[in-house]
């Protein structure tokens, strides 16, 4: 065996170059990889692992999943009103543990506004026994006034601190022509959360009833709420409810009550299963991704069988050699899947360097999005492997070469050429 390894050293030392550049090969292939794998499922996991906080979304009838995706990841736009009567009815109901309305529709550079009562401090646990908590010299808002507290995500890009004021933009897409003549002032900067809440400017619900250019339709006609005066309850409509029920049980009544029975609005529960429908019937995607990442696999290992098959010629005298000297056709054979399977082991080890700048990259890129945050260290059975499997196809594409050197000659190969 020390043999066999002095040999692999040797070849791999005469032949830096191109060992060099096809364990790079070997370390893009297997980091891809492990990348496309790890990537697909932390976002399976982080869009469904129930983590939301609520158990269901209530809102204008349309899909279950842009429901899901307006109020709980603040993507996309929201499908529509409903009255402020159902929240209500939804708050009083004994069976709902919690219902916190959300009024959605505006920006602030980029980043969205979201109107709601301060039960969203009080009560609700974004993940179980973690409430928002304010950074220091902060406090949430008083509803009377106009008051903003600002997500942490939002504050660190805008530079926005306690005691600044902000104004509104019109929409869910930024636009300087839209500009809210009203001002809140940033009374509070809710600590990280690694969700999607961290994203989120929070408003008083009635300061988005109050917005200049909104209009409200709750009984049908419109309504435009005028400075001083109370708005009556009949006027008022939010763009959904967020809920939380007693049991899950529970859940399931409201679900076949207010999609199968009824035509007015939809309930989108559970949250974590309108999410992975969705993701399922993505599947056929991610399949294609997981087979594109194995063949650059099969790609790498061919650049392997490559590389080694262009040197048997070079290194005929040198197989003839060993031979006379005793050593026997196996240990050649041995000696380059050996060599085959050192640069896949090599370009692997590399490859968790690839895998962890890929995934850095997609964190940020996914955070910046979404909000979802990505564990860029975390590798799942799937993924940890693919640099198995590599190292198999490194000795596998090492045969083709090692029965060339194995062939090799002794009486034809023994002397130096001239």
């Amino acid at each position: 065996m020390g043999a066999i390894l002095l040999i692999v050293m040797r070849s791999l030392r005469q032949h830096a170059v191109s060992t060099f550049i096809t364990v790079l090969s070997v370390a893009l292939a297997s980091g891809l990889t492990m990348a496309v794998f790890n990537i697909r499922q932390q976002s399976y996991e982080a869009f469904t692992g129930g983590q939301a906080g609520f158990d269901a979304v209530l809102g204008a009838r349309g899909s279950q999943l842009q429901l899901v995706l307006n109020t709980v990841f603040h993507l996309e736009a929201s499908p529509g009103n409903i009255p402020w009567a159902v929240y209500q009815a939804m708050k009083n109901d004994g069976r709902v543990d919690i219902a916190i309305p959300y009024a959605v529709g505006d920006n602030y550079k980029g980043y969205r506004i979201v109107g709601t009562t301060d039960e969203i401090f009080t009560k609700f646990q974004y993940q179980k026994g973690k409430v928002f908590e304010p950074q220091e010299g902060g406090r949430f808002f008083d509803e009377s006034r106009r008051e903003a507290v600002v997500g942490s995500y939002v504050a660190q890009e805008l530079g926005i601190q306690t005691g600044d004021t902000i104004n509104p933009y019109h929409g869910i897409n930024y636009d300087e022509r839209s500009k809210h003549e009203e001002e809140y002032l940033v009374v509070g900067i809710l600590k990280p959360t690694n969700s999607p809440s961290d994203r989120v400017v929070w408003i008083p619900i009635e300061g988005i009833f109050r917005m200049g250019g909104h209009v409200l339709r709750g009984t049908g006609e419109e309504f435009t709420a005028e400075a001083g005066e109370s708005i009556p309850d009949e006027h008022k409509e939010v763009s959904a409810v967020m809920i939380k029920f007693k049991t899950p049980m529970v859940g399931l009544q409201f679900e076949s009550l207010i999609n199968k029975q009824g035509k007015d609005y939809t309930l989108a529960y559970p949250i974590a299963q309108v999410m992975a429908s969705f993701f399922n019937r993505l599947g056929w995607l991610n399949n294609i991704l997981g087979v594109v990442a194995y063949l650059t696999m099969f790609v790498a290992a061919g650049s392997i069988l490559a590389s080694i098959y262009n040197t048997i010629n070079e290194r005929r005298r040198e197989f003839a050699i060993l031979r006379a000297l005793g050593a026997k056709r196996r240990v050649v054979f041995s000696a380059i899947i050996i060599e085959s399977a050192a640069i896949s082991f090599m370009g692997t080890l590399l490859g968790f360097i690839v895998t962890t700048v890929i995934m850095l990259g997609a964190a940020y890129f996914v955070r910046e999005q979404t909000g979802v945050v990505l564990n860029t260290f975390s590798y799942n059975p799937e993924a940890l492997a693919a640099p198995v499997v590599m190292v198999i196809l490194g000795a596998l594409a090492g045969i083709a070469p090692a029965i060339k050197a194995y062939a090799t000659d002794v009486a034809s190969n023994i002397l130096p050429t001239t």
